[in-house]
């Protein structure tokens, strides 16, 4: 093992004695030439590299407003507070005017100066010389990036690690996507049970009916079904006097407290035009339905507090269970009922678009025995989940502590 030094520069530490820094201008030259994406394929960079343009990248009339890149240069986006988006480009192309262009001056291999600016340490330094009016507005220019210093290993040594990381961090990712597609499954298996109890029941000898509606086409004939105002009014009670406190929000499908002192995320300057909700509300975020890539818009409030006014607050006027009408919502939701409610056009709905959306009415005592059961399966679903999200944890921070090691050369792989 190589002796370890201080190399002087904070985000680096120690390093091998025979390793040497440089400033990143040494190493890479700007390439700036503004083309056409009408010449070049319109490339993408992404925390995952540089990859053919996203569907969902924002698109221009101005298709002369593109950087060229060329195979082999570096691109980083300049906007420091996304970390991570850069990477070594598989062909010749053009990316966004916002990317940074590196061409590679001297002898080096790539691949290693990838991993190393992938690092969590690069992109905190990265971020450190950039400028702007907030942290989530922030861009580290080449002015700036050009003085970051960096290592710059021996060529051979430069080789052995990019081969080591390639081989051992693509390990770890088969590990990650294999951990992924089990919990992708376990999510189907848990919407599919909700979609199944809420929809069909489980009396699956009784007889169904014709609903005529295209998302649940048959229901239990015991059952009733009407618009859902018949169920539920939306609550509309202003937060005015802003003397409550208790910050909800809906994430991920879930009602959450949040710290209202908090400096962190967007929140406003004040807490007035929140509305006020109470314990069996049920919310839906109504907006933005055409970017709806994973349908997570419902949520059941469990104490009273304050959510923004630009969700729909549900409040029963009938002897429901809520928490029945969260699950059916929620069925609905992943089904993309709500979706097609704005022929997807439209980019949002307002209470007495949506209060017209058809829901069913099983008996009470049944409601009460879909709520038992789903939440007993979901909980137990849930658990497999948290704990499969907390292996990935644990693969992440190992991978991102293998890499920083590696490049750094705090870890040595053996000639």
């Amino acid at each position: 093992m190589s002796q370890l030094v201080e190399s002087g520069i904070e985000w680096l530490g120690k390093i091998p004695s025979h390793w040497t820094t440089s400033k990143i201008d040494t190493l890479y030259t700007l390439r700036n030439e503004k083309v056409s994406d009408r010449d070049y394929e319109p490339l993408s960079v992404t925390n995952k590299g540089i990859v053919p343009q996203l569907e969902t990248a924002a698109k221009s009339d101005a298709h002369d407003d593109r950087k060229l890149v060329r195979k082999g240069d570096f691109a980083i986006n300049s906007r420091s507070d996304r970390r991570g988006s850069c990477g070594i480009s598989p062909m010749d192309g053009s990316v966004s005017l916002i990317n940074t262009i590196l061409a590679p001056n001297t002898e080096m291999n790539p691949e290693y100066y990838d991993w190393l600016f992938h690092t969590v340490q690069f992109g905190d330094e990265f971020y450190k010389w950039g400028h702007g009016i907030v942290d989530d507005l922030w861009t580290t220019g080449w002015q700036d990036m050009k003085k970051i210093s960096i290592p710059t290993p021996p060529l051979d040594e430069q080789d052995r690690i990019a081969r080591y990381l390639n081989g051992r961090c693509s390990e770890i990712e088969d590990l990650i996507a294999s951990i992924q597609t089990q919990i992708d499954v376990m999510e189907q298996y848990k919407r599919a049970i909700i979609i199944s109890a809420t929809i069909k029941g489980f009396d699956h000898n009784s007889d169904l009916k014709e609903t005529g509606i295209e998302y649940a086409e048959k229901i239990p004939a015991s059952w009733d079904m009407h618009p859902l105002y018949v169920y539920f009014g939306e609550r509309k009670n202003k937060n005015s006097l802003g003397k409550e406190a208790n910050l909800l929000s809906l994430s991920y499908g879930k009602i959450v407290n949040k710290d209202i002192n908090t400096n962190e995320g967007l929140l406003p300057e004040s807490f007035n035009t929140y509305n006020i909700v109470e314990e069996g509300d049920i919310i839906i975020r109504p907006t933005d339905l055409q970017n709806d890539k994973r349908s997570l818009r419902t949520g059941l409030v469990k104490e009273h507090g304050i959510i923004t006014s630009a969700y729909i607050a549900l409040m029963p006027i009938k002897p429901v269970n809520t928490a029945y009408y969260h699950y059916l919502l929620h069925a609905f939701d992943v089904m993309k009922v709500f979706y097609n409610m704005g022929n997807g056009v439209r980019q949002g709905l307002n209470f007495s678009e949506f209060s017209r959306l058809i829901v069913f009415e099983p008996s009470i005592d049944e409601q009460n025995h879909i709520v038992r059961y789903l939440d007993e399966k979901c909980g137990e679903i849930d658990l497999v989940i948290a704990d499969k999200n907390k292996q990935l944890e644990v693969l992440d921070k190992y991978k991102k502590s293998l890499i920083y090691e590696y490049v750094t050369g705090k870890k040595e792989v053996s000639a």
